[in-house]
């Protein structure tokens, strides 16, 4: 399923490897079309399938979209959301939704990358031998 053109796809594998450079932390990003449950059930769902969850510091980062819907979620594993502000993810959806508000799909979701690997490096810096753990490109999930 392409939701995305490839020039698309790589603005974002570029950001998400950026953002990965200054981290030991793990960012993923999760597309498909609809999300038949609630956004949240749904993001920790692929937050799984996705063995996020498998990182050595517990320190993955999942920003899920289903585009026709016009649903998002943003979740971290347990070691990160230990560190961050409560309101953390919150605060990076609404700069995110920001830019969706103007059409803007690509640069919100690089956005919200950004922030996430801001965070991680905060908490998380890139240690030396760090490997990376997750593949950095695009997830296309079709609804399973």
């Amino acid at each position: 399923m392409k939701l995305f053109t490839e020039e698309e796809q790589l603005q974002i594998r570029r950001a998400v490897e950026s953002a990965e450079t200054n981290t030991s932390g793990e960012i993923r990003v999760c597309v498909e079309k609809t999300c038949s449950e609630d956004v949240l059930d749904r993001a920790a769902n692929y937050f799984y399938r996705l063995e996020m969850d498998k990182t050595k510091l517990r320190n993955g980062v999942l920003i899920y979209l289903a585009t026709v819907d016009r649903k998002f979620a943003i979740i971290g594993d347990a070691g990160i959301n230990a560190v961050v502000p409560p309101d953390f993810w919150d605060s990076a959806k609404e700069c995110m939704l920001e830019q969706f508000k103007h059409g803007q799909l690509i640069e919100g979701i690089v956005e919200g990358v950004k922030m996430a690997g801001k965070q991680l490096k905060k908490f998380f810096p890139y240690a030396k031998g760090d490997k990376n753990e997750l593949p950095d490109d695009v997830a296309f999930m079709d609804g399973e």
